[in-house]
């Protein structure tokens, strides 16, 4: 049915190039209780008049374990300067560096102008704040203007700017969303009650800003339209159940660095390795499994010396179907290779649990040289030497099927879709138009209209004329899906809306915007109510429908997908650190990794605690295979759960996370320009520029000298010697260093290479770090910068496109708002959410087609060098 539902589709391509044309065109493991309602750890923020002096005090506080941070006292400049005075600091100060000619950090300020800057370079003026903001500018080692010069600039600065933006709001524009593949899922999942994976038919989704929900970059293309024809073809299928079902073949990977000692998670007990997955089955009928093991570089089995017979079991939701027996003779030369089919088992259509595992053999220490580690196939080479215990691995799962279909069970999505049930052939097309109906309001986020209601209806005729009445809803659902009205997310401009200026969001659109928001989920029934009422405009009805959303459940989504890619967790899987030097390295655990961290996030999120948690937080989440991994006693079993860090433990807050830590490393080695990159990029919203095309990599450098393999520290010393390349390490390296005491896997370590670590370094201010701790101290010096950076990401998120300099004045009061409440999160939310730029669209003028915007990193202008699509950009040093 695919060509007749891309027949009648045609209107997504028209929509999708007409928003184009049309540019003012809208288009968990741990049990969970009554949210914590106390306030969370007192943090001072003793501001005389709101703002940070740019110089840190001279007596830092150590922040307590509990969650407090360093005591802030900062008194209000009180020099007074005129337009020209400042101008002309600028210019001395910092016009040597950034003129025309020299041009560095890609800015010039040769021809400063206080007075006019607001009108002439509000990019400018942004840019500037953020670095004396954080106290980047003047760099270390350059003159700076005595007394309270900068903290003056600075303040004049921002009062200019948010006066500019008080004068000319701008609530900025996007054209559409396309629901990406995380949105697809969760839209398709509570459409139909169905789980799939959109990577199967969706391609990867793009980044911009550290996000793949930004509009700018979800252009679609024929390909990408294809994609969501086929997604709605084989959904469809499995949603109602296909009684014809041809035979075919779903095929499920277990990935090399996954260890197969341990029992996965959904198998049953007694077993290891395998893999264990939820698959949905098109029908009723007989299946054939299929696992393929692997094998040495000679092709024989990896495990082939073992001194014991292994079996495979195969399950169907828990119940052995199938036991099949290990030829330790078998070789990728026999007819069959290395793989092995079970008989044909009859399993019911729908969702089923099926595992293909090891029977465990043994259990306990091993009397050998090697024994088991946590990356159990770190080399084949070794699954043919005698003398070892090794046992076998599984490479590939397949499902074959459905042979001699012989109907359709009842199924969770068919009773989803089947609401009513024609008796007679005069009954099946009411009972088509209500189930339609009921479906399409709930996919296209709106009430149906009668127009929608009969164009699917012609695919329902076209169905049923040929398969009958499932057929014929079948074919609806697959029209549904592929309809652009499920797919983009388009905010229409109300006919009398004027050619410039700015309008209110409409209320169901406002309705879509929060629930994908909060929810990363299309809105619920009573969103979609009180945005077609109108009443969801209203501020108190905004904020206590956003309060509503993050009491539930599904406000996960913030940590899983927000604060996920916002830390860039996803980069964990990008490193795969040696086996040789870290061989308890696995895929396991890497996924509590990156579980801990959102697991973490998700906390701070449903206790509405401080920001700051994200730094000072003595407590984590984990599993015994993690606390095993921190050293942390007395945490037993798979399940995640709170708990507090030992004394004396050098761990406390994001900075202590293996993920982090993980993530900002190279394969097998530590690499503190990385971690210094991502403090500065991720939390601090400042990144330094790239590195100039003529640098050599630092694997170029000598690993040893004299016969002595040389520290990072020393061959990053010998990289940096050049004056171009100091004048960004200066900034990065000190902070990279502080951490550097915790290993590729995130461990705490005292030696590399067998000689002492040396951490020491000079925060960019002149602070002394040397140790985690320390470095926490000198970043909570100044919390603004890291809160508005963290503003500036979520506000991207929320509003599906990047944050520009005109976005800046409603950071900047989110953020001084939220200051006031101790920086608990919620105020964040609610104040992104209460902002125009969430609330208005800005009304585009009609002129030549604007160019393509560039894919960013953080803190970029548009004008800056376009990142790659890993958010973690070059990993050369």
């Amino acid at each position: 049915m695919k060509s007749l539902v891309a027949a009648g589709s045609g209107c997504l391509v028209l929509l999708a190039v007409a928003s184009l044309d049309r540019p003012d065109m809208a288009t968990t493991d741990v049990a969970r209780g009554t949210p914590n309602t106390a306030m969370p750890a007192s943090y001072d923020l003793s501001f005389v008049d709101g703002r940070v002096s740019a110089t840190p005090p001279r007596t830092p506080v150590r922040p307590s374990r509990g969650g407090g941070h360093p005591v802030l006292h900062s008194k209000a400049p009180t020099t007074a300067m005129t337009s020209a005075a400042l101008g002309e600091v600028v210019k001395k100060s910092c016009a040597g560096c950034h003129s025309d000619q020299r041009r560095q950090g890609n800015l010039s300020l040769q021809n400063f102008d206080l007075a006019t800057i607001g009108q002439t370079a509000p990019e400018v003026a942004e840019k500037m704040i953020n670095k004396l903001r954080t106290g980047m500018m003047p760099p270390p080692g350059r003159a700076k203007p005595g007394g309270d010069t900068l903290d003056v600039l600075l303040n004049t600065l921002e009062r200019t700017m948010d006066a500019q933006f008080a004068a000319k709001p701008n609530a900025g524009s996007r054209a559409f969303q396309r629901l990406n593949r995380a949105e697809y899922e969760r839209a398709v999942r509570d459409l139909l009650s169905i789980d799939v994976k959109a990577g199967t038919w969706l391609p990867l989704d793009t980044k911009s800003s550290n996000f793949d929900n930004i509009a700018d970059v979800q252009l679609p293309s024929a390909t990408v339209l294809d994609s969501y024809l086929d997604a709605a073809s084989e959904i469809s299928r499995l949603a109602v159940g296909d009684p014809k079902a041809s035979v075919s073949t779903s095929t499920y990977k277990i990935a090399r660095l996954a260890s197969q000692l341990e029992q996965v998670e959904g198998a049953p007990s007694g077993t290891r390795g395998g893999t264990s997955v939820t698959h949905t089955f098109p029908a009723d009928g007989e299946y054939v499994f299929t696992v393929t093991l692997h094998a040495i570089p000679t092709g024989q089995l990896f495990a082939s010396t073992a001194p014991f017979d292994e079996k495979i079991e195969v399950s169907v939701n828990g119940e052995r179907v199938a036991i099949m027996d290990i030829d330790r003779g078998m070789s990728q030369a026999d007819p069959q290779g290395m793989e092995m089919r079970t008989k044909p088992v009859p399993v019911k259509a729908g969702p089923n649990r099926i595992s293909a595992t090891f029977i465990r053999t043994f259990e306990g220490p091993v009397n050998d040289n090697i024994v088991p580690l946590g990356h159990s196939i770190a080399d084949t080479q070794i699954g043919a030497q005698a003398g070892i215990t090794v046992q076998a691995h599984m490479q590939n799962f397949a499902v074959t099927g459905p042979y001699n279909p012989t109907g359709v069970s009842d199924t969770p999505s068919r009773r989803r879709i089947f609401s009513c049930r024609p008796t007679s052939a005069l009954e099946a097309r009411p009972c088509a138009e209500k189930i339609i109906g009921r479906l399409g309001t709930q996919a296209y986020r709106r009430p149906m209209q009668a127009n929608d209601v009969k164009a699917l209806m012609t695919f329902y005729d076209a169905g049923s004329k040929d398969g009958g009445f499932e057929v014929g809803i079948r074919t609806a659902i697959e029209a549904l899906l592929a309809s652009p009205h499920f797919i983009f997310r388009i905010e229409e401009v109300p006919a009398t809306a004027a050619a410039k200026g700015r309008v209110a969001v409409a209320g169901l659109d406002l309705a879509s915007r929060l629930s994908f928001f909060i929810w990363g989920a299309p809105p619920d029934s009573q969103l979609v109510a009180l945005g077609r009422s109108g009443r969801l405009q209203d501020t108190t009805v905004l904020v206590q429908q956003t309060r509503r959303l993050l009491a539930d459940k599904r406000s996960e989504a913030l940590s899983t997908r927000f604060a996920s890619q916002w830390l860039r967790l996803q980069d964990v899987e990008l490193v795969h650190p040696d086996a040789n030097q870290y061989p308890d390295f696995r895929e396991q655990l890497a996924d509590d990794m990156r579980h801990e961290t959102e697991l973490f996030f998700n906390n701070i999120v449903r206790e509405n605690r401080s920001m700051l948690d994200l730094f000072t937080a003595n407590y984590t989440f984990v599993n015994e295979a993690l606390a095993q991994h921190y050293e942390i006693p007395g945490v037993v079993g798979p399940q995640f759960r709170k708990v507090n860090y030992p004394a004396g433990s050098p761990r406390s807050g994001i900075l202590g996370h293996g993920s982090v830590l993980t993530l900002t490393s190279h394969a097998n080695r530590t690499s503190p320009v990385l971690r210094g990159k991502w403090v500065m990029e991720v939390l601090m919203g400042s990144p330094p520029p790239p590195p100039p095309p003529d640098v050599p990599d630092l694997e170029k450098t000598g690993e040893a000298k004299e016969g002595r393999l040389l520290t990072t520290r020393e061959r990053m010393e010998m990289h940096r010697a050049a004056a171009t390349c100091k004048s960004c390490h200066q900034f990065i390296d000190p902070i990279g260093l502080a951490l550097d005491n915790f290993d590729v896997m995130g461990r705490w370590r005292i030696r590399e290479n067998g000689e002492a670590l040396d951490t020491r370094g000079d925060f960019y201010d002149g602070t002394k770090v040397s140790s985690p701790s320390e470095l926490q101290q000198a970043l909570l010096k100044r919390p603004v910068p890291l809160m508005r950076s963290f503003t500036q990401n979520l506000m991207a998120y929320a509003l599906g496109r990047r944050v520009e300099f005109y976005d800046a004045p409603t950071v900047r009061k989110i953020e001084v708002a939220a200051r006031a409440n101790n920086y608990r999160i919620n105020d964040f939310i609610v104040g992104v959410v209460k902002s125009d730029a969430f609330r208005y669209r800005s009304i585009v003028a009609q002129g030549p087609a604007a160019a393509p915007a560039k894919t960013t990193a953080p803190g970029q202008s548009s004008g800056a060098a376009p990142a790659t699509n890993s958010s973690a950009g070059s990993r050369g040093h």
